[in-house]
């Protein structure tokens, strides 16, 4: 029996609370490297409103998506399709036909089942932006979950938001599995009676409470790391927003966060995009390959980013 046989796939997913901050460009290139070194990976878009990353192969969009698994029960297998790129399958989402907010929960509990069955050594998801608890909830099946974030301001809190809201949706399911379904919403409702003013404050509060509430978010806590990838880098200081957005989220969130590297700005991307050729067979030897290329080493082993491989003008 081989290895493969042997275990599940490890399942990675990327998320974040608004678009436009390349996690798509990230994701499919991290696949990219893990096929180039004999892994199989499938690579999901479940993106389902917006589907796209079948051009970042050149890939036309398949007769059929997500929609014909959800609407005429083909078998997920049977949807997935070859992204040009040996040991590498795409599985594309409903291209503008549905939202992942619109899927009801049995078909997600569907869904994720039949994720975990593909036969892969990697299954790497592409969500779409926003904090529905659908894509949340697919978020924290993950075993590596990753965000992405730009140097900028308003990206920066958007990635708290999301986060946040990720950790909420967390305790939230945990305490639900134990019969206290309402109880983390009822106590946020009334934080200010509680004198709770952040998710940290949330945390400590839950675990002065009777058991199992102390147990289950000790669980949830020990269970929870998320990967920071710091996208679109133009200046050598912008490469601590990563580390400053660990100290945040174990300051004021309770929960640890692993900055896992980043990736430099490069006038060549859209250009492969709009050329629909995949980055790292154009520029096999460009920073940013090399970059993406410690990135997902980094996520294989689960260890932090430990210096800048090149000097950022």
């Amino acid at each position: 029996m081989t290895r493969r046989n042997q275990r599940h796939a490890e399942i990675w997913a990327i998320g974040g609370g608004k678009g436009g901050i390349g996690k798509s460009f990230l994701i499919s290139n991290v696949a990219n490297y893990l096929a180039l070194h004999d892994k199989k990976v499938v690579l999901i878009d479940a993106d389902l409103g917006g589907a796209n990353l079948h051009t970042f192969f050149g890939v036309n969009k398949p007769r059929t998506t997500l929609t014909e698994f959800f609407d005429e029960k083909i078998p997920i297998e049977a949807l997935i399709i070859d992204s040009g790129i040996q040991n590498l399958e795409l599985l594309v989402g409903a291209v503008g036909s549905l939202a992942m907010d619109s899927i009801k929960y049995t078909q997600k509990q569907k869904l994720l089942r039949h994720i975990r069955k593909l036969r892969a050594d990697y299954i790497l998801i592409d969500l779409g932006a926003g904090t529905h608890f659908n894509a949340i909830d697919t978020f924290l099946l993950a075993n590596k979950m990753i965000v992405c974030v730009v140097p900028e301001i308003i990206a920066i809190e958007n990635l708290y938001y999301y986060l946040k809201n990720v950790f909420y949706r967390k305790l939230i399911t945990e305490l639900a599995s134990h019969g206290l379904r309402g109880l983390v919403p009822d106590i946020w409702k009334h934080r200010r009676t509680h004198r709770i003013q952040n998710l940290r404050q949330l945390i400590q509060h839950l675990g002065r409470l009777q058991d199992p509430v102390p147990d289950v978010v000790a669980s949830a806590l020990k269970n929870f790391a998320v990967y920071i990838v710091l996208n679109k880098v133009r200046r050598r200081p912008e490469i601590a927003v990563g580390s400053s957005v660990k100290s945040i989220c174990a300051k004021y969130f309770g929960f640890h966060a692993c900055s896992a590297g980043y990736i430099e700005h490069d006038d060549f991307v859209p250009i492969c995009i709009n050329k629909r050729q995949p980055y790292m067979q154009a520029y096999p030897a460009s920073r940013c390959t090399q970059e993406i290329g410690e990135v997902a080493e980094n996520l294989i082993h689960g260890r932090p980013f430990v210096r800048a491989l090149h000097e950022v003008s």
